[in-house]
């Protein structure tokens, strides 16, 4: 396993990870999340990815009694929480100092941890003072709650709004961005955070790496019964990607990857990987095989050469155009 900085600190994570999201305490039971993340710490994962919200607090209740049973030291771990979506109540969802204090307890509670390593506001809240949100983060980590603090799914003007406060005001400023990062998401990684990445050192926890499954090719003829997107609750995320051209290119990623002598979840993940401003790649898993073939990806970045890389662009056809740098004029 390789370990990547997190941004610019010093805590080391595991370049990929495993994420809970969909699997634990929904489409799996305890058992098999059991087995799958036994699998990955044993590979040398160490990051593990949660939030509030995945599957309405049982995901976290799932890894906690993991945690406990496999009996791990507790400082072999980085595990990451969410807050955002809570529950039902007026103030059990946003961004408020109440919310993300009360929601910050619930979770440690579900998770049987006195602290989390990683702390996301899971999305931007609109109706919450920017202001208020570094605050409450602030005090979560100086209580010890959490180490460090960031943001998912913000736009690059919001994080930097969130790093101005933090220093005009002598606060502890976001480290790190969750976004999604595919060959068919590449807009927020490859053009408005690269600012970001200049200025602040920002560290990613990059989320979906095969789009949702569309990039491993299990969608390429129809979608397969018990698959995420033929879930009920995920009928968005179908709805989504239908009104992408995604199935031509995924057939032709889908031929490269045959060529290359891998499969083509490990060439969307080797892809993810070799962007140097990724501190990891959360992957999820529902078996045990799938888990270990995902991590064969790390190895795989050593074919993608400059010529390979081109390559997917041809097939691709999406790089985001790069605003012009005026500094250098």
């Amino acid at each position: 396993m390789e370990y990547r900085f997190l941004g610019n600190t010093g805590l080391k994570i595991s370049a990929l990870s495993l994420g809970s999201w969909v699997t634990f305490g929904g489409q799996i039971d305890e058992d098999k999340s059991y087995a799958i993340m036994k699998a990955a710490y044993d590979q040398g994962i160490n990051f593990f990815d949660n939030a509030e919200v995945y599957a309405h607090g049982n995901s976290e209740i799932v890894m906690g009694k993991i945690i406990k049973r496999a009996g791990w030291k507790r400082s072999d771990l980085v595990l990451s929480t969410k807050i955002f979506w809570g529950g039902e109540g007026v103030n059990d969802r946003g961004l408020s100092r109440k919310h993300i204090i009360e929601g910050t307890h619930a979770a440690l509670k579900r998770l049987q941890t006195e602290y989390v390593d990683l702390i996301f506001c899971h999305r931007p809240d609109p109706y919450t003072p920017i202001e208020e949100t570094v605050r409450a983060m602030n005090y979560i980590i100086n209580s010890g709650k959490a180490f460090y603090w960031g943001t998912s799914e913000w736009s690059a003007e919001q994080i930097r709004q969130a790093y101005e406060i933090a220093r005009r005001e002598h606060l502890i400023a976001p480290v790190m961005e969750q976004p999604q990062y595919n060959m068919l998401h590449r807009e927020k990684m490859e053009k408005e955070f690269l600012p970001l990445f200049r200025d602040f050192k920002l560290g990613t926890t990059i989320w979906s790496p095969l789009a949702s499954g569309i990039l491993s090719g299990k969608y390429n003829n129809g979608i397969p019964e018990g698959s995420r997107l033929s879930l009920k609750d995920y009928q968005w995320l179908l709805d989504r990607y239908q009104a992408m051209n995604w199935k031509e290119r995924s057939t032709k990623l889908a031929d490269l990857a045959k060529r290359l002598g891998i499969s083509q979840s490990r060439l969307a993940i080797a892809w993810t990987l070799k962007n140097p401003n990724v501190s990891t790649v959360i992957t999820g898993a529902s078996k045990v095989e799938q888990l270990s073939e995902n991590l064969k990806a790390l190895e795989d970045t050593k074919l993608l050469n400059n010529e390979i890389m081109q390559e997917i662009e041809d097939i691709l056809q999406n790089k985001p155009e790069q605003e012009p740098d005026f500094r250098k004029a």
